[in-house]
């Protein structure tokens, strides 16, 4: 960390806390330690009345004397096993009696040596578990290092949990130990300094240290319990932080960034504005109409989450775009994208890009936006990013500030989901006449989670508004008694993050109602190219085919003139031959995958006319399309892949495989996999074939390239399993003879196609 990233947060004004009853007889051992002072001061400050003895200046038998409320540690220069004094054998003493703070690890059996680098003196960021002195505390707080040992992993004792962590890897494994707890005893050890003016939230560790009492975790629970029931005096003291907690902290950062990032231009409003005001925001999906499509006997709000300040890093190796498709495949109605940088480790650019992956998805789920917000500003940003809702949190805003967030919301088109965790918050939102109303069932304050919260709110809510259960959700059991009670939607996000097969977990949290949807195997479309003769093209009506291709190139030996053209038009167009091949494919409660339904997009109860176009100009294109009556355009030369969005029938574009935008969304209908410029009898390697639709998971293609009757059965089953999403086969050359289309290979090539499946 580079001298302009540190911290000064020591108590630069410090306020007294008033004098806790619980903590008026601390002891602290001074194991010889400049930083001891600052230990009397922090427990000082925080209320405690402190007693300061040197390691070795006091015995056993005489603090036992004092009967000390609390016994503190404090740190050493030396090794604890020999350069502690009296501390282990206090620490032994006490141990299960009083609540202990102080290094611990050794004196159960573990081992501490060299951590592996020096860092006396340096900062490094804590990962924790959010229990016992990291109550209510952030993560990857940054702390300043004892010194270079360190408590080891292999030889950690079975009485001792590691509770505190330098995060390793990616995904914030457990590295370094910087703190252990016992799992009986109230006995926390620490690795690092939180006395240190280098330490965020040092004092507040030893603020919840205070507060514990009796000697074992199940006593202090107890005791922790009856204290709650018990009126609480007014105090003079600082303010008291569980109750300003990191929410609040949270909220105050946000403010400040936006505050700067409305600064910067092309992010100032009125870029912002003017940017709307063109009108190139993405379309929007109407938030409550969708919340109310489900697969599931209630609906899922599918959450990203990288991170939380209660439970840590979840998972920052997560690939926004990529989980929003699985749960949009797997049944989500809405995908909720967390865009706080700091503590939730998202973006608004997370946003953007999730909706980007939904890009021409049928029936794709809402997008939210979570995030706190308190000005029009945000909202206005997750419009143009994408958004098709944001989250409004009763608890943070006055009443006149939500009322005005909330109508704004709407004058975009945006439904807000509104967040209450109260039955006064309820109150508001109802008045407010908000549609959609998430109940969280962590509080906010505490962080404590009651899964009771949404069920016990229910009554106060109209009928027609949906109610959403948000927090906490982590299995079928904590679903049940929603089901049955009327709410409407859960958001689920760290149970779906940690989860090995995200769509099986879906399908168990919420009890599937219908199946997801299995696109089946229809047969095989059969696309006969390179027609230039009416007779031909009514050859190859009745051996089945459903697409009959005209080549619209000029130059071209299979070039189609206008005549000719028409003529074949009017046949395919008048033909009452029927292709058997009206694939259903679409589901209406869920959303698909865009090439999902490409065997439906390009097929029909008929068999339809495909004009071949390549490199020609837009404008030919669309007047021979028309002029034609041209069913399906192919493109087959360097077209932008924009032309298929100007088109106004499906398009079927021409790739290599592996070639950038083959699996772009929202585009043409289908791809076409081909060797070449088409018409050449170049025949495909099968095996990039397959490694293309390997790396796309929901990819649908047509073959082409060399195929003939003898090989085409052959190369679809080259795809093994993947062969399913070959939807179709195109063949020119190979059923040419002397450079004319054979009437005897058309209905050859048909034959053996469509005994594929």
């Amino acid at each position: 960390m580079t001298s302009a990233e540190l911290i000064d947060y020591s108590p630069q004004q410090p306020q007294a806390a008033s004098k806790l009853d619980g903590a008026a007889n601390v002891v602290l051992i001074d194991n010889f330690d400049s930083f001891s002072w600052n230990i009397y001061q922090y427990l000082v400050l925080e209320g405690a009345t402190v007693t300061v003895f040197r390691n070795n200046e006091i015995s056993v038998d005489e603090l036992a004397q004092l009967r000390p409320t609390q016994l503190v540690i404090s740190p050493g220069p030396g090794h604890p096993k020999t350069d502690s004094g009296i501390s282990r054998d206090a620490i032994q003493h006490f141990a299960g009696k009083i609540p202990i703070f102080g290094c611990i690890i050794d004196l159960y059996g573990g081992d501490v040596s060299f951590a592996g680098e020096i860092l006396h003196g340096k900062t490094s960021p804590l990962r924790h578990d959010s229990r016992g002195v990291y109550a209510n505390l952030p993560q990857d707080l940054p702390v300043t290092r004892y010194h270079s040992l360190a408590g080891t992993h292999p030889t950690l004792p079975e009485c001792l949990e590691v509770s505190s962590w330098i995060a390793a890897g990616v995904n914030g494994g457990k590295g370094v130990i910087m703190g252990v707890r016992h799992k009986e005893y109230v006995l926390e050890g620490v690795q690092y300094h939180p006395e240190s003016i280098l330490t965020a939230e040092g004092r507040v560790m030893l603020q919840n240290f205070l507060h514990m009492q009796g000697g074992t975790w199940a006593e202090n629970e107890r005791l922790q319990r009856a204290a709650a029931n018990t009126p609480k005096k007014a105090s003079s003291g600082v303010v008291d932080t569980k109750k300003e907690n990191i929410l609040h902290k949270i909220f105050a950062h946000r403010k400040a960034a936006v505050a700067l990032q409305k600064k910067i231009p092309s992010q100032r409003p009125s870029d912002l504005q003017a940017a709307y005001d063109l009108d190139i925001a993405p379309p929007l999906v109407p938030f409550v109409k969708r919340l109310r499509q489900s697969p599931f006997p209630l609906s899922l709000m599918a959450e990203i989450k990288r991170a939380s300040p209660s439970k840590g890093i979840i998972s920052l190796s997560t690939c926004a775009p990529a989980q929003a498709r699985t749960y949009a495949l797997a049944g989500a109605s809405v995908i909720s994208v967390l865009t706080e940088p700091e503590w939730f480790k998202g973006s608004i650019d997370d946003l953007r890009a999730v909706r980007q992956s939904l890009e021409g998805m049928p029936n794709r789920p809402a997008v939210l936006r979570k995030e706190f917000i308190f000005e029009e500003y945000q909202i206005l940003e997750a419009r143009l990013a994408g958004a098709d809702t944001v989250l409004l949190i009763v608890k943070m805003l006055d009443e006149s500030t939500l009322a005005r967030l909330y109508h704004y919301s709407q004058s975009l088109g945006m439904e807000p989901l509104v967040e209450v965790n109260t039955a006064e918050e309820m109150t508001i939102a109802v008045k407010l006449g908000a549609q959609v109303i998430g109940v969280n069932n962590r509080n906010l304050t505490n962080f404590e989670v009651d899964l009771e919260t949404t069920s016990r709110l229910l009554d106060q809510v109209p009928r027609e508004t949906i109610v959403c259960a948000l927090s906490g959700i982590s299995g079928p059991q904590d679903v049940t008694a929603y089901k049955k009670n009327g709410v409407g939607a859960v958001l689920v996000g760290e149970a779906l993050m940690r989860a090995r097969d995200t769509t099986a977990f879906i399908g168990e949290l919420l009890g599937r109602s219908t199946p997801v949807s299995k696109v089946g195997s229809p047969s095989l479309l059969v696309k006969i190219c390179g027609t230039r003769k009416v007779e031909a093209a009514e050859a190859a009506i009745k051996a089945g085919a459903d697409l009959i291709g005209i080549i619209l190139v000029p130059g071209r030996s299979r070039y189609v003139p206008y005549k000719d053209a028409i003529a074949i038009s009017r046949v395919i167009h008048e033909s009452k031959q029927t292709t058997g091949n009206t694939a259903v494919d679409r589901v209406g409660s869920q959303a698909s995958d865009f090439f999902a339904n490409a065997a439906s997009n390009i097929s029909s109860h008929r068999p339809l006319l495909v004009g071949v176009f390549q490199n020609s100009p837009l404008e030919e294109v669309l007047e021979l399309q028309k002029a034609y009556d041209l069913d399906i355009v192919q493109l087959h030369g360097d077209e932008p892949l924009e032309w298929a969005n100007l088109i106004p029938v499906p398009v079927i574009r021409k790739f290599k495989p592996g070639q950038p935008g083959l699996g772009k969304r929202g585009y043409h209908a289908i791809p076409l996999l081909d060797s070449g410029s088409g018409g050449t009898g170049q025949k495909l390697d099968m095996s990039e074939v397959t490694a293309t639709l390997m790396e796309d998971q929901d990819l649908r293609i047509v073959l082409a390239g060399g195929l003939n009757p003898d090989n085409v059965a052959e190369a679809v089953q080259a795809a093994g399993n993947l062969g399913d999403r070959i939807v179709g086969v195109d063949v020119s050359s190979g059923v040419e003879e002397g450079g004319s289309q054979s009437i005897t290979k058309i209905k050859a090539f048909i034959k053996a196609a469509k005994s594929v499946r």
